[in-house]
């Protein structure tokens, strides 16, 4: 594990967290990873091939093409359009089905949005 020194306990709790999940979920070409990591202003997703260690496609609500589309990226609402468009991102690359890493967060809130609008989009987890 890797040994940072953080200055809050709960992230020292969330990074843990992440390496335990992380031990479990992998993801190939086929079936990439949907890691997902959220700041306080914006929220960063990738799709990610464990297998040959490269990223297929990122998005985040930091991205000018998206600052766009909405100004705040920090909340459920920059969430659910993210989703939304990694899942048709992912379709125009051919990706139907992702494993879904929540990257040590609580599945609720923007992180549930994400999901769930990714879902609705057309990805399979």
């Amino acid at each position: 594990m890797m040994r940072k020194k953080f200055k809050n306990k709960p992230e020292l709790g969330r990074i843990k967290r992440h390496y335990r999940i992380r031990k479990v979920v992998s993801g190939t070409k086929e079936r990439p990873r949907l890691s997902a990591h959220r700041s306080h202003k914006n929220l960063y997703v990738q799709l990610i091939d464990d297998m040959s260690n490269t990223t297929l496609l990122s998005l985040s609500t930091n991205d000018k093409g998206f600052k766009k589309e909405c100004a705040n990226g920090g909340n459920v609402e920059a969430a659910k359009k993210l989703g939304a468009c990694i899942s048709r991102e992912a379709k125009k690359k051919g990706i139907e089905s992702v494993v879904f890493d929540r990257g040590g967060y609580l599945y609720h809130g923007r992180i549930k949005a994400l999901a769930d609008s990714a879902r609705e989009a057309g990805l399979k987890f």
